[in-house]
C-alpha cells in the first residue's frame, strides 16, 4: 500500500498533535503530583502537631507547631499561585494548538486550490505549447537557459569535489599539531608578529615539520574550493537570470491564451502557503518556548515554589522532629503508634509520587525532543514539496511501525527522514519545483508548471524538455532537488532563540588568509 503526499502530511500533523497532547497530559500529571506531595507533607505536619500535643510540654509544643504552621502557610500560598500560573500556561498552549491546527487546515485547502489550478494550466499548456515551441526567440532562450543550467551544475559539482578533497586531503595537516600550531600563528605570513626568541623557536619547529612547503600545499588546498565556489555561485546567478527570461516568455504565452486568471489564483494560493508555513514555524516555536515554561512549572522548577515547598520539607526534617518520632516509635502506646503509622504512610506515598515524577520528567524531556525533531522532518517534507498529490511513498509503515520506532528512539531523526526520502516517488515524471525556491535558492517570481505538460519541444527528446520546463526542471547540480533527493542528512528548519539554523560553517583558513 502506498501513501500520497497529502495523506503523509496529514499523518505527520496527527503525530505531532498526539505528541503535544501527551506532553500536556504529562505536564498536568506532574503538576498534580507536586500538589499531592505538598499535601502529603501538610498531612505529615498535622500529624506531627498531634504527636507533639501528646508528648511535648506546652512551650515546646507551641514553638514546633508555630514553625510547622508558618512553613505550611507559605507552601500553601505558593501552591495556589503555582496553580494559577500553570492554568494560564495551559490556556495559552490550547490557543496555540488551535492556531496551528487552523493553519494546517487552511494550508490543505490552499494546496487543493494549487492542485486544481495546476491541472487547468496543464490542459491549457497542452494546447498552446505546439505554437509556442515554434517561436524562435523561445527556442533560443530556452536552449541557452538549459546550457547555462548545465554549466552551473557542473561548476557546483567540481566545487563540491574540491571541498570533499579539502576535507580528506587536509586531514593529515589538521592532525599534525606542530603544523597547525604554526599555521594558526600565521607563521610565514605578514601577520606573524613575535619577538626574536619566539621566531627562533618557531623556525626550529618549521624546519622539523617542513612547514614552508606544507604551508603552500595546505593554503592551496583551502583556497581552491573558495575560488571554485565563488565561480559556481556566479554561474548559478547567470543561469537563474536566463531561466527567468524563459519563465517570462512562458507566462506571456499562457496569459495570451487566457490563462492569466488561473495563474494568478495559483500564485496567490502558493504565496499564502509560503506565508502559512512561516506562521506555523513561528507558532510552533512560541509553543515550544511556552511548553518549556509549562514543563518547568509542572516540575516545580520555579525558585519561589522550590523555596516554599522545600521550606516545609526542611521543617519536617529538623532534628527535634526526628527525635520526637524516634521517641514515639520506642514507646508502645496505641495513640503514638497510630500517628506514627499514618506519618509513615504519608511519607511512603510522597516517596512514590516523587519516583513516578522522575519517570514522567524523563518521558516529558524525550517527548519534547521527539516533537522538535518531527517538526524538523515535517518542515523538510513541505520544503521538498512532498505534500504534492503527485508525490507518493512506497512504504506505508512510515506512518506506522517506523514512526513508532522513531518516537521510541529506535531510529534517529536523520534515519527516519532518510527513509521518507528513499521511499518517495513522483507520478508522471520528475519533481515539480516549489515556486518559492528556484533550483538555486531564490524567488524567481514564477510559478510551478505541472511537469511533462508541454511535450518534447526544443530539448531534443530529453525528459526535462519542452515548453514550461524551465520552472524547476532545468538541471540544478549539487544540492538541488533531483529525484526525491534533497537536503542531505541535516535539517534546515530555523529555530527561534537557538544558535543558528543548523548550518555548519566552512573550514576556516588560517595563516593570515
Amino acid at each position: 500500500m502506498t501513501l500520497s503526499g497529502p495523506e503523509a502530511l496529514r499523518s505527520l500533523d496527527d503525530a505531532l498533535r498526539d505528541i503535544r497532547r501527551e506532553e500536556d497530559e504529562i505536564a498536568k500529571r506532574l503538576s498534580r503530583s507536586a500538589e499531592l506531595v505538598t499535601k502529603f507533607r501538610e498531612t505529615e505536619s498535622e500529624l506531627l502537631r498531634q504527636l507533639a500535643a501528646v508528648r511535648l510540654d506546652p512551650s515546646t509544643q507551641a514553638e514546633l507547631t508555630g514553625r510547622l504552621s508558618q512553613a505550611e502557610t507559605k507552601a500553601r500560598e505558593m501552591l495556589s499561585r503555582h496553580g494559577a500560573e500553570l492554568s494560564s500556561a495551559e490556556t495559552e498552549l490550547k490557543n496555540l494548538d488551535k492556531l496551528i491546527a487552523a493553519l494546517a487546515k487552511e494550508r490543505a485547502e490552499k494546496r487543493a486550490v494549487v492542485d486544481k489550478a495546476q491541472a487547468e494550466l496543464k490542459a491549457l499548456a497542452d494546447r498552446v505549447s505546439v505554437d509556442a515551441v515554434k517561436n524562435p526567440e523561445y527556442v533560443e532562450k530556452r536552449t541557452a537557459a538549459e546550457h547555462l543550467a548545465q554549466v552551473a551544475a557542473e561548476s557546483m559539482r567540481k566545487t563540491e569535489q574540491a571541498e570533499a578533497d579539502r576535507e580528506e586531503k587536509g586531514k593529515p595537516y589538521r592532525d599534525d599539531s606542530l603544523f597547525m600550531y604554526l599555521w594558526e600563528r600565521g607563521y610565514g605570513t605578514k601577520n606573524y608578529r613575535h619577538n626574536n626568541l619566539i621566531k627562533y623557536l618557531d623556525g626550529l619547529i618549521a624546519r622539523i615539520v617542513g612547514f614552508p612547503e606544507a604551508r603552500a600545499n595546505f593554503a592551496m588546498l583551502n583556497e581552491i574550493p573558495l575560488r571554485l565556489r565563488e565561480h559556481a555561485e556566479r554561474q548559478q546567478q547567470i543561469a537563474k537570470a536566463a531561466a527567468e527570461v524563459v519563465v517570462k516568455l512562458e507566462k506571456a504565452a499562457v496569459d495570451a491564451a487566457g490563462g492569466k486568471p488561473t495563474r494568478e489564483i495559483l500564485e496567490k494560493a502558493e504565496a499564502r502557503i509560503v506565508a502559512i508555513d512561516a506562521e506555523m514555524v513561528s507558532s510552533e516555536d512560541k509553543r515550544d518556548a511556552l511548553a518549556r515554561e509549562q514543563r518547568e512549572l509542572a516540575q516545580g522548577s520555579d525558585p519561589a515554589f522550590t523555596s516554599a515547598v522545600g521550606g516545609l520539607a526542611e521543617a519536617l526534617g529538623r532534628e527535634d522532629i526526628q527525635s520526637l518520632l524516634a521517641q514515639a516509635r520506642a514507646t508502645q502506646t496505641a495513640q503514638d503508634d497510630t500517628i506514627v503509622k499514618q506519618i509513615d504512610e504519608s511519607r511512603q506515598r510522597a516517596s512514590e509520587e516523587d519516583a513516578d515524577s522522575r519517570d514522567q520528567r524523563s518521558r516529558l524531556k524525550t517527548l519534547a525532543a521527539r516533537r522538535r525533531e518531527l517538526e524538523d522532518i515535517q518542515y523538510e517534507f513541505k520544503k521538498q514539496g512532498f505534500d504534492n498529490p503527485r508525490s507518493t511513498f512506497r512504504e506505508d509503515q512510515l506512518v506506522g511501525d517506523l514512526l513508532n520506532d522513531f518516537l521510541r528512539g529506535g531510529i534517529s531523526a536523520a534515519d527516519y527522514w532518510g527513509q521518507w526520502r528513499r521511499s518517495q516517488n513522483w507520478q508522471g515524471g520528475g519533481r515539480p519545483q516549489p515556486r518559492q525556491e528556484t533550483p538555486w535558492g531564490g524567488n524567481s517570481g514564477g510559478f510551478t508548471w505541472p511537469d511533462s505538460s508541454f511535450g518534447g519541444g526544443v530539448s531534443g527528446g530529453r525528459d526535462n524538455g519542452g515548453f514550461g520546463g524551465s520552472w524547476g526542471r532545468l538541471p540544478t547540480g549539487g544540492g538541488g532537488f533531483g529525484g526525491g533527493g534533497g537536503s542531505g542528512g541535516g535539517f534546515s528548519r530555523p529555530r527561534t532563540g537557538t544558535s543558528g539554523n543548523r548550518t555548519s560553517g566552512g573550514f576556516k583558513t588560517g595563516g593570515g588568509f
